[in-house]
């Protein structure tokens, strides 16, 4: 075999690959003696079919097997000969007839094509400095959470006859809604339950039902969020007739036993300290969060060097799909942005450099220091996940083993946190004492002017019902979306970019949770779609 290189600018290699027909030939010869032994032809007995028969009757389709299988051997054997280590598989173009190859008239020539990994130097972690923000979990802390945790289990109890709505109060409704004095679709519900204060239906809606009792008509007067997510509903005034059918208080909450019995635990004191372990889990997760993005900054600031334009460019295909994705679900397209088109595509591309050079970088430390993921993590990774999906454990399993770049997905974030441990390790990192606030804070907060659309993985925004199924409806205020495909919350994230006109203040972020509707409960139009949440893929930010 002769390999001789034909490109070598920059980062792009051409080799030219040419194997003699003579080792075709032998390889053929090979494959027709195996076969000799196993096919079985009329008029032949077992293992006496000539090799000159096989080589008339089977020879081109066995030479094609042949050249298929030393294409991928030879390719591989030159690129370990030429010690060039590809960013993804080589394009492969045959040259000459192959048929004349098929027929041994001719030697298999072929050229690959492909960019390398660039060769760069380290930077000494040990003379890296980071801080590590810790917070101390007060019992202060554990009472807050014990009253959130109590405010999201109470209970509401019918007020008494001909007693008015306060805020905090649960109502049952139907609605119907008009604009220009035409009902619209999503506009209506029946036996709907509206929250006074929760913000869960459009600004303005749940106030003007403060003071109603049951039995009242309220006519209700709102105008849709210039941002909503139905444009034909955005920036419309919308008429709502009210019926107001119930009127619940909710019930006082008591911090007692009780409370503890209905997670399972015997009293309040073993409720307050399952809250301190499971808070204090979070602030590491948090601490850790911050560390690993102070790290990756830094580290994207100490490497400079050449990266793979295929493998920018992908990764900027991903992100830019992602947000188009993203805006898709907000019914609006790049011409909505407040900012060109140009600039945006510009940023995300900043984005998918930093991406790729800092997922290279990682890459390298581990090869270099033998960091691998053990089949004991993986597993313990796939039953997390299994755990995510009661009753579908089988599938998921299923799944994966029939999936190898899924497996990889659920295998390159283990990866990447064994080797920030292992920088992390090798740096000099120093404890910053944070209150939980500054702990908390969102770590892209000062780097952007823009909103982040984004989920975060604390957010404890969650919602809850009270045992009732509510209807969703044009009144309601779109569900908040979620990215198609989840950044961790250490890593830099690309900004949401902002549509023309700028979301309400009372909008809020969205919930971490993936949150799936009842399988019976249909949406509205009015009502904005979830985005499908994208199989994790390895998050090099």
């Amino acid at each position: 075999m002769q390999v001789t290189v034909t490109n070598a600018d920059g980062l792009k290699r051409e080799l030219k690959v040419q194997v003699p027909a003579q080792d075709l030939e032998a390889k053929l010869g090979a494959k027709l003696d195996e076969m000799k032994t196993q096919v079985r032809l009329k008029g032949f007995r077992p293992g006496k079919v000539p090799v000159s028969h096989l080589r008339k009757t089977f020879g081109k389709q066995v030479m094609g097997d042949v050249i298929q299988e030393t294409v991928g051997e030879s390719s591989q054997q030159a690129i370990r000969d030429e010690a060039l280590r590809p960013a993804f598989q080589p394009s492969i173009d045959l040259e000459g007839e192959i048929q004349d190859v098929i027929e041994g008239k001719a030697d298999l020539t072929f050229k690959m094509s492909f960019e390398v990994i660039p060769a760069f130097e380290l930077s000494d972690f040990s003379k890296l400095s980071l801080e590590r923000l810790t917070s101390d979990v007060t019992d202060e802390d554990i009472d807050v959470a014990l009253k959130r945790l109590a405010e999201n289990q109470k209970n509401f109890e019918p007020r008494e006859e001909g007693a008015a709505a306060e805020e905090g109060d649960l109502l049952t409704v139907d609605f119907v809604g008009k604009i220009d004095g035409e009902a619209f679709e999503g506009g209506s519900a029946e036996d709907a339950n509206l929250e006074i204060g929760s913000g869960r239906f459009i600004p303005g809606f749940e106030e003007q039902l403060t003071g109603a009792k049951a039995g009242d008509d309220v006519e209700v007067k709102v105008t849709f969020p210039a941002e909503y997510g139905a444009k034909e509903l955005a920036g419309k005034d919308a008429v709502f007739a009210v019926k107001v059918k119930e009127v619940k208080a909710p019930a006082e909450i008591t911090l007692d036993d009780e409370l503890a019995k209905r997670f399972g635990l015997e009293s309040l004191e073993k409720l307050r300290e399952a809250l301190a372990e499971q808070m204090k889990g979070e602030y590491a997760r948090m601490s850790r969060t911050h560390m690993k993005r102070a790290m990756l900054d830094k580290l994207d600031e100490l490497h400079d060097f050449e990266l793979p334009p295929s493998m920018v460019e992908q990764e900027f295909e991903q992100i830019w799909k992602q947000f188009e994705h993203e805006l898709q679900h907000e019914n609006k397209t790049a011409a909505d942005l407040d900012e060109p088109e140009e600039d945006v595509r510009a940023e995300y591309r900043k984005i998918a450099e930093r991406r790729v050079r800092l997922g290279l970088l990682l890459a390298e430390v581990g090869e270099k220091n033998n960091i691998s993921v053990t089949e004991q993590e993986l597993n313990q990774a796939l039953a997390e996940r299994a755990r995510q999906f009661p009753g579908q454990e089988q599938q998921l399993y299923q799944y994966y083993q029939q999936n190898p770049q899924a497996i990889q997905e659920l295998r390159a974030p283990i990866f990447e946190d064994k080797v920030v441990d292992f920088i992390a390790e090798l740096a000099d990192v120093q404890d910053k004492v944070v209150s939980r606030d500054d702990l908390f804070a969102d770590p892209d907060a000062d780097d952007h002017d823009h909103d982040h659309d984004h989920d975060h993985d604390h957010d404890h925004d969650h919602d809850h019902d009270h045992g009732d199924k509510e209807k969703k409806a044009a009144a309601k205020k779109p569900a908040a979306k979620k990215a198609a495909s989840k950044p961790a919350a250490d890593e830099k994230k690309p900004a949401a970019k902002k549509a023309a006109s700028k979301p309400a203040a009372g909008d809020k972020k969205p919930a971490a949770g993936d949150k799936k509707p009842a399988a019976g409960d249909k949406k509205p139009a009015a009502k904005k779609a979830p985005a499908k949440k994208a199989t994790a893929k390895k998050t090099d930010d």
